[in-house]
């Protein structure tokens, strides 16, 4: 495409310099940055700008969207492409750049450590394989449980010693302080998000950039543990909107796949005839979840072990430990 192309100037510039060096943006958030772009550069409101000052509450999403138009054309032969996705549980819409062929956990080796990609990976593994279960789809982690996960486990290093590592699945971890710091750099990077509760999820530009890398790595993996019930895919999407589900409502029916965002149920079955399940037409509780609401919750002293002496020991069980509580459930 030619310099001189009226549809690429250096307003168009600075607005993708910007958009690169954020990562993520959503239309609040760009008002205020194409504001203070059209009154330098002049683009859209180009007459306008000449007689004042340009003001966020003058930006509009067709304004923004002939930016993210413009930006894709420019990015796409370097296989990078801005997209966008609602949040979960806020319904706004977030645009993220993704980088549409490489591998994701590749491309963030280019900026992390060896050691701090295995600690991501075994943290990815925590939300979706110990962390999401029949019984608590939780795919969320705590600070606490993050933690432990600082150094790799004993099956991770006799798996690198056999020479059978995985991408992120070698050396001798990190500090705890170093995996602390790792997780509020994933958060100001946009990969993760820490809720209110103090569990750590995958961002939405995370599951826009990592969904084919998730659907790929946890949906193909053989679940020994739930012999007894009929296997479900680990990673699922919403029957209303299609995306990944990490946050919102579930089936009553463990079994069941069909899952929805709690911002998408509304509209859903005001379309149904009954507000059932539309996969296996069992009724649609509202009380099943996925997300941390889905962690199982104790009192602060937890469950007493049996016996007497000195094992009578209070056995501090919480939410940081939802494997612990479903193997007490029995």
């Amino acid at each position: 495409m030619p310099e001189n192309d009226e549809q690429w100037n250096d307003g168009h510039r600075a607005f993708l310099q910007a958009f690169m060096a954020r990562s993520t943006l959503t239309l609040e958030e760009a008002k205020p940055l194409l504001a203070a772009i059209q009154t330098a550069y002049g683009t859209i409101h180009s007459e306008l700008a000449k007689t004042k000052e340009i003001l966020p509450e003058d930006i509009t999403e067709p304004d923004f969207n002939s930016y993210i138009s413009a930006a894709n054309t420019r990015i796409s032969p370097f296989d990078l492409e801005i997209r966008s996705t609602f949040h979960q549980t806020t319904r706004q819409r977030t645009y993220a750049l993704i980088n549409s062929t490489s591998d994701p956990i590749i491309q963030l080796a280019t900026v992390h450590t060896a050691e701090e990609i295995s600690f991501l990976k075994r943290v990815l593994d925590a939300m979706f394989e110990t962390y999401n279960t029949h019984r608590h789809e939780v795919m969320a982690i705590t600070s606490m449980q993050a933690m432990r996960l600082h150094k790799p486990s004993d099956t991770e290093r006799r798996e690198t010693q056999n020479g059978t590592e995985t991408q992120g699945s070698v050396g001798q971890g990190l500090k705890m302080v170093e995996a602390e710091k790792m997780l509020k750099t994933l958060v100001e990077e946009g990969w993760l998000e820490k809720s209110r509760k103090g569990f750590y999820s995958l961002s939405p530009r995370a599951l826009m950039e990592l969904r084919g890398w998730l659907f790929e790595t946890y949906n193909d993996v053989d679940d020994e543990d739930d012999e007894d019930e009929e296997r479900t895919p680990r990673i699922k999407q919403c029957a209303a909107c299609k995306e990944i589900v990490t946050m919102g409502q579930r089936c009553a029916k463990r079994s069941c796949p069909c899952r929805l965002h709690d911002i998408c149920t509304q509209n859903f079955f005001r379309m149904q005839r009954s507000r059932d399940c539309p996969l296996c037409k069992t009724g649609w509780t509202g009380d099943d979840f996925v997300g941390e609401r889905a962690a199982p919750k104790m009192g602060r002293q937890g469950r007493r072990r049996s016996g007497g002496g000195s094992n009578a020991n209070t056995s501090r069980i919480t939410t940081d430990d939802p494997i612990h509580l479903e193997n007490s459930d029995g």
